[in-house]
């Protein structure tokens, strides 16, 4: 915190995000208006063999890793059943290994180095060559339409007609069969030597919506994924000698020859992956619910694999209570090597990635638990919730960067993101940083294609969620805004939730004109910035000593935004008088009487709005100092350190 002389030093606490020793978010003002009526009781404890959702498609396969070539053999059967009210005249695949295939969408959009910032050196690409409907006594393929998404040049989002309409309720038998060519590491998947991350390597079904249309779409740069849950049983041959770590339960590991052969099954998910290497090394543990952990790592990363291991024990037990039991009984961590880091940082059901190294740890940098943490919370909202990651990516990553902010605070208060002998970084800060880079540039629900660059992407998606959420505890208070999520996730398990249910979340928890804002700022980019503009003083009162000094201070709020605030007013024998401010006018005017004169305000001193994307206008001081200059060099220095830890 800078100390300045007389009453400044309240002006410089208002220009810090966080106040005194650290950069990390400070707790929230009880002073504060519009506070918490008081905390709320932690749920009871729920069973984790919660049921599971009723299979829509399902896949029994086989795959078989060539390591040297980096291809995979896959053969299998898919289950799907029309669990939608309308007859469907065709099936939509995603072959999203085609995305690294020379003029591919994903290949042409320039979005800067966000997710998957390069093009691969060799191509990936997977080729159907065979999907036979048993039922319907046909082989489908021939008739297939791979540029479903209108592009000539893009074949990852592919229709394939049906001879016949599927009645709602009926079934199809699918036997397939493909070959699957590895790109180099990439956008989550591919290969680095011997180290395979094979992910979206499989024919997979598009979700299915109640109303018979298909939620369909290439393969964007920015976007992830969508699909319908199933049951999946999957076997994978690798070469001997290499540890698998895959989704699901292992039910069988043998040996055959030169090859191993492991079995993975899993219910109740929409999604499988697994990492194969000869170099991997592990580490098990288990929750204290005893879901059993496995983390895969390089050598040399046991350290990592320790930290990575205690965050995710701690994550179980912390995102359990807070949005709905783990269901499953396992859960692997794979940490891939340094010449794979495109493969770190991704989600699967049961299956996270990490990366990083815990040299990092000297630099009192946190990268190991924040990236666990927030891959572990997508077991949440990509897993269970699983809403539409390419509609709107908000509803998984910006309530995932929330939770991990909210779990990481909860075990490191105010230096979550990082810890270096008194220089503390709370991840709060960090969120609030890279939103306030980008708050002009467009609403935060909107699909993934709509974002013009990465950095709008992330700003707006995980930056600005988490910090509207933020916004919504220090004002509203933190336990509310845990119960919104927390009934929200409960609720939306399973069902592919829009954005209503969680607008409908707030207006049950915060009420309908809290989620009239919420609705403001993610769908018309809403927003607000507080501004001391002018203080004044009068003359002296001699015969009233109470009330000698006198003065006023003036507040506007800008923007769409209103938030309740706390106007400070400081004198200058050093003394404070906090006045509550709903905050629905444009502006407002505080008179000031007192036995010592008025040298400064402060709107939210506090900073409980983390929305506020200026706070170099949130002070005004009448003492003749450098006030100015200092604070905005502060500011300045804050927002490049943060944005820089946000980045990396």
């Amino acid at each position: 915190m800078l100390e300045l002389a007389g009453g400044s030093v309240l002006v410089v606490r208002a220009l810090a995000v966080t106040r005194v020793a650290g950069l990390g978010a400070a707790a929230p003002s009880p002073e504060r208006a519009g506070g918490s009526a008081g905390p709320l009781p932690r749920p009871a404890p729920e069973p984790r063999a919660a049921p599971r959702p009723e299979p829509v498609a399902s896949y029994t396969l086989h795959a078989e890793l060539d390591a040297e070539e980096h291809l995979v053999r896959g053969r299998g059967v898919i289950r799907f059943r029309n669990a939608s009210d309308a007859p469907l005249e065709a099936l939509y695949l995603h072959l999203y290994l085609n995305a690294f295939k020379a003029r591919s969408l994903f290949l042409r959009e320039a979005t800067g180095a966000f997710r998957g910032g390069g093009t691969p050196a060799r191509a990936g690409g997977i080729v159907v060559e065979r999907l036979y409907a048993r039922e319907l006594e046909r082989e489908l393929w021939p008739a297939v339409d791979l540029h479903a998404a209108g592009d000539p040049d893009d074949e990852t989002d592919a229709r394939v007609p049906l001879p016949r309409p599927l009645p709602p309720g009926a079934e199809l038998t699918l036997d397939v069969t493909w070959l699957s060519t590895l790109p180099d590491v990439v956008a989550r998947t591919g290969f680095a030597g011997s180290f395979h991350m094979v992910a979206q390597w499989f024919p997979k079904l598009a979700r299915l919506e109640p109303d018979g249309t298909w939620a369909h779409f290439a393969f964007h740069r920015l976007s992830e994924f969508y699909a319908d849950f199933g049951d999946y049983d999957v076997t994978i041959d690798v070469p001997r000698g290499f540890r698998v770590g895959a989704t699901g339960e292992r039910l069988e590991a043998r040996k055959e020859g030169e090859r191993s052969v492991v079995r993975h099954a899993e219910r109740g998910v929409h999604d499988f992956a697994f990492a194969a290497w000869d170099e991997f090394e592990e580490l098990t543990g288990a929750s204290d619910d005893g879901v059993r952990i496995t983390v895969l790592h390089p050598p040399g990363e046991r350290a990592s694999a320790e930290v990575e291991l205690a965050t995710a024990v701690r994550g179980l037990a912390h995102y359990g209570a807070a949005y709905g039991p783990y269901p499953y009984a396992t859960l692997t961590v794979v940490h891939p090597p340094a010449s794979a880091g495109e493969a770190g940082g991704m989600e699967y059901p049961t299956l996270i990635t990490t990366g990083g190294s815990r040299a990092f740890a000297w630099l009192g940098v946190r990268n190991l638990e924040v990236v666990t943490a927030h891959e572990l919370a997508h077991q949440w909202f990509y897993g269970l919730v699983a809403s539409d990651e390419h509609r709107y990516p908000f509803l998984d990553e910006g309530l995932t960067s929330y939770a991990t902010t909210e779990a990481l605070e909860a075990w490191l208060p105010g230096s979550s993101a990082l810890r270096l002998g008194p220089l503390a970084v709370g991840l709060p800060a960090v969120e609030r940083v890279s939103a306030a880079r980008v708050w002009q540039n467009g609403p935060i629900a909107r699909s993934a294609e709509a974002f013009a660059t990465g950095g709008d992407y992330g700003g707006l998606v995980y930056g600005r969620t988490a910090t509207l959420l933020a916004t919504l505890g220090r004002v509203y208070g933190a336990e509310r805004v845990q119960a919104l999520l927390g009934r929200y996730a409960r609720a939306e398990r399973f069902r592919h939730p829009g954005p209503e249910p969680l607008l409908a979340a707030v207006a049950a928890e915060l009420g309908p004109e809290v989620a009239a804002l919420v609705r403001a700022a993610l769908f018309d980019g809403a927003s607000v910035d507080y501004e001391v503009e002018a203080l004044t003083r009068a003359a002296e009162v001699p015969d009233e000593p109470e009330r000698r000094h006198r003065g006023s201070v003036l507040v506007r709020r800008h923007g769409e935004l209103a938030f309740p605030v706390v106007i400070a007013l400081r004198a200058e024998d050093g003394s404070e008088l906090r006045v509550p401010w709903d905050g629905a006018a444009r502006n407002v005017r505080i008179p000031y009487a007192g036995t010592s004169a008025l040298v400064g305000a402060v709107v939210d001193p506090e900073h409980d709005v983390l929305l506020d994307h200026d706070l170099t206008n949130n002070a005004e001081s009448l003492a003749r100092t450098s006030l100015g200059a200092r604070a905005l060099v502060a500011e300045a220095a804050l927002f490049a350190l943060g944005w820089e830890l946000g980045a990396w």
